[in-house]
């Protein structure tokens, strides 16, 4: 069994991560999502450029599989998305509305609802970089800036969660363990 399904097109530093915390992890690419081959997971991870061509080619083969993203979630699975690097994005892959806008800085984050996943920051009493930040948010904002823009979304959906961030930093290896501990083990 697989815990974290890293969904790219190439080899990533991130990917040393989950060595480094003993977690099982598996890149591919998004056309191999839904295929019988594929074992179940407890996380999908997208990374940080996901729309972005520059960085990759994967945010077409995202779209194609709404559903079965869907069915991941609904089932157990944690999706968790970072920001998707380019001026302005809308999740139409998501069971939830979400809106991002692109704006690199670092900030003070403010804890806005009390939520497991917020370990996702190992000090956030600290500065952090993000590279943007959400509007029309649809679920839980549990980090927000000084300013008030929305960093991190937590929606229950099913027996799972979507959890979308803008921060732009590794997750913490507290954040990895708890997906992994939380999760349900999931055919996507």
């Amino acid at each position: 069994m697989t815990d974290v399904m890293l969904l790219w097109d190439n080899a990533l530093l991130f990917e040393k991560l989950f060595l480094e915390h003993d977690i099982k992890c598996q890149r591919i690419a998004p056309e191999n999502l839904g295929t019988p081959f594929l074992p179940p997971s407890k996380c999908l991870m997208i990374p940080t450029g996901f729309a972005n061509t520059d960085y990759t080619k994967v945010l077409n083969g995202i779209e194609r599989s709404k559903k079965k993203l869907e069915k991941f979630v609904e089932k157990g699975g944690v999706l968790v998305i970072f920001g998707p690097m380019i001026s302005e994005y809308e999740y139409p892959w998501l069971p939830m509305k979400l809106r991002y806008v692109q704006k690199q800085m670092s900030a003070n984050i403010c804890i806005t609802k009390e939520h497991s996943a917020r370990c996702l920051v190992e000090d956030p009493e600290t500065e952090v970089e993000f590279d943007g930040y959400f509007t029309d948010t649809e679920g839980d904002v549990i980090f927000r800036d000084e300013d008030g823009n929305a960093l991190m979304v937590v929606k229950k959906f099913g027996e799972g969660m979507i959890i979308a961030t803008t921060i732009h930093e590794f997750p913490s290896g507290d954040f990895l363990k708890w997906v992994v501990e939380t999760a349900k083990s999931t055919k996507i």
